[in-house]
């Protein structure tokens, strides 16, 4: 379908507004009062659930439906997140050579309100042409802090059975078949203080310990499925102490393999990362003791090619002029959480370019080719009801 001007402008003009609209993650309040007035001004409700405390927010997720226009339709959830990675300078959204981008040293906050403009955009067309299946709109939070909104949402809420994300920032055009398990590992390490310059003999370094136990672990990428990394270290309190205390925060992820569990091949990741930290504990010129916790963040999938969602979602994006390409991400969605609740769900890339970098940008054309894939999305869906081939 061609996009009228008005719905063009529309679409540009309040994505500009909600880039201004500052909403890291855990300060979404301001932008989803935007989204509920934006959706309440063409006569759609809009539920915000409990999920804020939980997810670390001053907002819940917000869930809004829209009919369709015949009765028995199939019902298919749309999917952006309100919160974006921090701020490193305000937004300014500035149009250069067809491009959004931040006029200042920072972060657009493209990544995902782009797809958050969008959606508002195809609730505003279905309300005035009807749409050819049951809608629910998800706008979840916390989504940037290891999904912390959609882990928190109740899915008994959803009447869908079929979902779509936008939240790639990559070529239109490309799903996401696979994605990581993820782990968050904390060691705290402890050892005994002692005087480094007189009785160094009598301490027990835990920073020996933890950069033991580091110098041991294969970090990086492992291979082209899996990842692990130490983000911070910390620990000691002076150059002439030897240093009591050391914590070390980690992360490992990988994407399951071809008929594996979901989260198995992380967790063997996970398994052989505390095995270096107790071994290097435990070593005779450290000798500390290490508590570790392990808690997983989300888990991983990998879709089947010939799941209704993907066939959906492949079908939408030739309609639209797309060649779909089917990639593997080290990145994860609120389609992580949706699958693991039950809910077969794509992630759609959104056109976006370099999220959670300065310079971050979405051009014109991909807001708009956005929100065309979206309204064939539901025609796709509809016609799963009337038996159509897909």
């Amino acid at each position: 379908m061609r996009l009228g001007e008005l719905e063009r402008r529309y679409l540009s003009g309040t994505f500009a507004e909600l880039c201004r609209i500052e909403s890291p993650s855990g300060r979404e309040r301001a932008c989803a009062q935007r989204v509920i007035a934006e959706l309440r001004a063409v006569g759609v409700g809009v539920e915000e659930d409990d999920a804020g405390p939980a997810a670390g927010s001053d907002c819940g997720n917000l869930l809004a439906r829209i009919p369709a226009a015949g009765e028995g339709r199939r019902s298919v959830l749309l999917c952006a997140h309100l919160d974006t990675v921090p701020l490193q300078a305000p937004v300014e959204p500035v149009l250069r050579d067809g491009f959004w981008e931040n006029a200042n040293e920072g972060i657009l906050g493209a990544d995902n309100k782009a797809a958050v403009a969008v959606l508002l955009a195809l609730a505003r067309h279905i309300r005035r042409t009807g749409s050819p299946a049951d809608v629910e709109l998800l706008f979840t939070v916390g989504e940037e802090v290891s999904l912390a909104g959609s882990r928190e949402l109740d899915a008994s809420r959803l009447r869908s059975d079929l979902g779509f994300v936008f939240d790639h920032a990559s070529p239109l055009g490309e799903i996401v078949m696979a994605s990581p398990t993820h782990f968050r590992i904390e060691a705290a390490f402890r050892g005994l203080a002692a005087h480094a310059g007189i009785r160094p003999q009598e301490g027990r370094s835990a920073i020996l310990a933890a950069a033991r136990a580091i110098a041991a672990m294969r970090l990086g990428r492992l291979d082209e499925h899996a990842t692990a990394n130490v983000g911070t270290i910390a620990g000691g309190t002076a150059i002439n102490v030897v240093p009591e205390r050391c914590t070390l925060l980690m992360e490992a992820r990988a994407i399951p393999l071809p008929g594996q569990s979901e989260n198995g091949r992380a967790e063997a990741l996970v398994s052989e990362i505390v095995d270096r930290l107790h071994e290097a504990a435990n070593a005779p010129d450290c000798d500390c003791d290490v508590d570790v916790d392990v808690r997983r963040m989300f888990s991983g999938y990998r879709l089947a090619a010939s799941s209704a969602a993907v066939r959906v979602a492949e079908a939408a994006l030739r309609r639209c002029g797309h060649e779909p390409v089917r990639i593997s991400s080290g990145g994860a969605s609120d389609a992580n959480t949706l699958i693991a609740k039950g809910l077969a769900t794509v992630n759609v890339a959104n056109g976006t370019e370099r999220n959670h970098e300065p310079g971050e940008r979405v051009s014109v054309l991909a807001l708009e080719q956005t929100l065309e894939v979206a309204l064939a999305l539901l025609d796709q869906v509809a016609a799963l009801d009337a038996g159509a081939a897909v």
